[in-house]
Formats: C-alpha cells, structure tokens, sequence
C-alpha cells in the first residue's frame, strides 16, 4: 500500500540526490532508509530508481509518483498547519502567489495596513511555482494569487482589485516620445525589454506586436524593475508597463510614457483564491482591503 512516507521519501531522495543525504533530512539511518525504499518496490511490484553506481534516478514510475508527491504532500503539510492553528486559536499565515512582476508597488500599499489590522497574521510572497500560478492555489502552496490573467478553473474564484493601462515607456530623448501613441510597426527596429515571462504571456505580444506579425529588433530580459528602467532611461530599449508604474518612475527619471495604439491596451489585476476558502475570515478580509485600497495612481473596483 502506498503511504504518505513513500511520497516523502521519493521526494527527499530527488531533492538531494542520493539516499544518504535523503537519510540525514529524515533523520533515519541509510539502512533503515534503504529498507524503506526496497520494501517500496516490492510492494509495487516495479522499480522506482534506476540505480548507476551511488547515483539514483527515477523510472517512469518513480517519475509519476514524484509528480503525486509534489501535488499532494504540499496539501496535507497545509492541512496539519491549519489544524494546529486552529488548536492554538491562531490564523498563520496568508501566502501571496505574484503572477504580476510590476505588482509589488501596489501590493505594499495593501499589505502595511492589513498587517495592522491583522496583528496575528504573517505574510509571505512567492513568485516561482513549480505548477505554476493556478496549480499553485490548487496544490495549497499559496492561498492568494495575484494576477492580470486569470484562468476559469471549477473550485476557483478570481476577483478584479483595479483597471489599468498598459503602455510602453521610453527615454525623454527617443524619437518616439514626441509621439501621442506608437503603432506596432515602430517597434520593429526596437530593443524590447521585458520581464521573465512567457512571451506569450505578455501583453506587449498577445495584444499588440503578434496579431500585426511584428516582431522587436531583439527581445532583451531583466528581472528587476529599476535595471529595466534605468537601461530604458539610457537608450538601451523600450519596455512596456503599466502606466501607473511608469508615471512614478517618470517622476525620478527621464522616461515618457506612451499608449500602445490610438486605443491603449487596457488590463486588469485579479485576486484568486479557492472557493474552499471562503470563510477564512483573514483570507476574505485582504481581498477586500485590495478591493477598496484607494490608491490615486490606479482605479480601485468599487
């Protein structure tokens, strides 16, 4: 029979890359360990590693428990958590999922008020996912996901917090600030910055350069919002943000704003959560602060 320890197991031999580093994680002697994973397969009846020399890796087998380990470990680890917290009459911790790299200005005008208000709560933000976003909320690895393109999905809700533009930013000096909007086919001699995104995931490419078959001189990836604008500032491309950030930065730096066609691209930041979740009063309670922050540089939903 397949138990909960064989999935941790699976998990911690992956992780570490041999059975003896597994063994000191799990505070259990190689032996004992070895005897574990031995009794394992039999049981299955079919090998989970191939082993070469002191190295392990996973069979297809292995492979497709190692993916049942990483859904469903996360969930019961989540659940005893919860179980204590309720024992101990605390509520823990809301764990934020950011999908939206610009997001983060926003979400600490939402954050330093909740966590007045909510003075036994911790919070903690997490932008990679193994599954991704939605598979994220799904497997219990964070309880809110912040996000300009949410996915319908049975068991999940998505709430819109606030409109916004997205726009291209350029230096003051570049030929194109003059300009009230650019059209597509003045970004086909441009450096395109962008964050780590799937290109496309980004608005710049699905709403604007692709359905008019343009495509940017070179398409460069920065991580953080400062690095990019400050390569912008000095000529080194064009990056496209929400105008709400760009306007700030405009402030402290030589940047102009433009709309992406005579219409602009207009966008929307989501929260999802799990329907599951909807009487967890500390859950509840931040969406709809992020719901009612008024916040001059983008549109609150009212």
């Amino acid at each position: 029979m397949l138990e909960r320890m064989h999935l941790i197991v699976i998990r911690e031999v992956e992780r570490q890359g041999s059975l003896t580093g597994a063994a000191n994680v799990l505070n259990l002697t190689q032996s004992a360990l070895s005897h574990t994973v031995k009794k394992l397969e039999q049981q299955l009846g079919t090998p989970v590693w191939d082993r070469e020399g002191r190295s392990m890796r996973l069979t297809q087998a292995g492979q497709y428990l190692l993916r049942l380990a990483n859904r469903m470990l996360p969930q019961f680890e989540h659940a005893e958590e919860r179980m204590k917290q309720y024992a101990q009459g605390q509520r823990g911790t809301l764990r934020i999922g950011m999908e939206c790299h610009p997001c983060y200005q926003w979400l600490l005008k939402v954050v330093a008020p909740y966590l007045k208000a909510w003075p036994d709560v911790d919070v903690d933000v997490k932008q990679k996912f193994q599954f991704g976003g939605i598979g994220a909320l799904f497997g219990y690895d964070i309880d809110v996901l912040v996000t300009p393109d949410p996915l319908k999905k049975p068991g999940l809700c998505f709430e819109p917090v606030f409109d916004y533009e997205q726009v291209l930013v350029v230096a003051d000096d570049h030929p194109l600030a003059g300009l009230a909007y650019v059209v597509p086919e003045q970004l086909s001699s441009e450096v395109l910055i962008t964050y780590p995104v799937e290109t496309d995931r980004l608005d710049i490419y699905n709403q604007f350069l692709t359905p008019a078959n343009v495509v940017p001189r070179r398409h460069k990836v920065i991580e953080t919002t400062d690095i990019m604008l400050q390569m912008v500032a000095s000529g080194r491309g064009v990056a496209a943000l929400p105008r709400w950030l760009a306007e700030e930065y405009a402030g402290v730096m030589p940047l102009t704003p433009l709309k992406l066609g005579r219409k602009g691209v207009a966008k929307q930041i989501f929260l999802g959560t799990r329907e599951t979740d909807a009487t967890i009063d500390y859950l509840t309670a931040f969406v709809e602060l992020a719901r009612e922050s008024d916040w001059s540089t983008a549109k609150p939903r009212r």
